[in-house]
């Protein structure tokens, strides 16, 4: 799916000048520790999430994220927008919160990209 069509699915706003819109994801996640995105999300996964620290940007690099969608129309500092104008990373805003977001995408056809952690029960 094109991150153009990811932004009219959510009725996002794009709030970085470097973002290429008919970039592909490959499908989403969601999560707000970053941890869970280092261990379970896949490359270039859509990730949604309510944190807006510089961190997510970084943690985004790191797991090779496609773009970062902020629920509930949260906004990051500046600092977060620069930061990933330059490590190019797509941010956007969307009015609506994490699990409204996650069931218009999974409709429209955005599959899930979220590796299964092993509990100890699956042993």
């Amino acid at each position: 799916m094109r991150l153009k069509d990811v932004v009219q699915i959510i009725e996002g706003k794009v709030l970085t000048n470097t973002t290429n819109l008919d970039r592909e994801v490959e499908g989403g996640c969601g999560a707000d520790l970053m941890s869970d995105v280092l261990a379970a999300a896949q490359p270039q996964a859509l990730l949604l999430t309510g944190l807006c620290n510089p961190q997510v940007v970084r943690t985004a690099q790191m797991a090779d994220v496609a773009a970062i969608v902020f629920v509930r129309g949260k906004q990051p500092i500046l600092e977060v927008i620069e930061l990933a104008n330059q490590e190019n990373i797509p941010l956007i805003t969307a009015p609506y919160g994490t699990f409204e977001l996650c069931g218009r995408l999974y409709k429209a056809g955005l599959p899930s990209l979220e590796r299964r952690i092993m509990s100890t029960q699956d042993e």
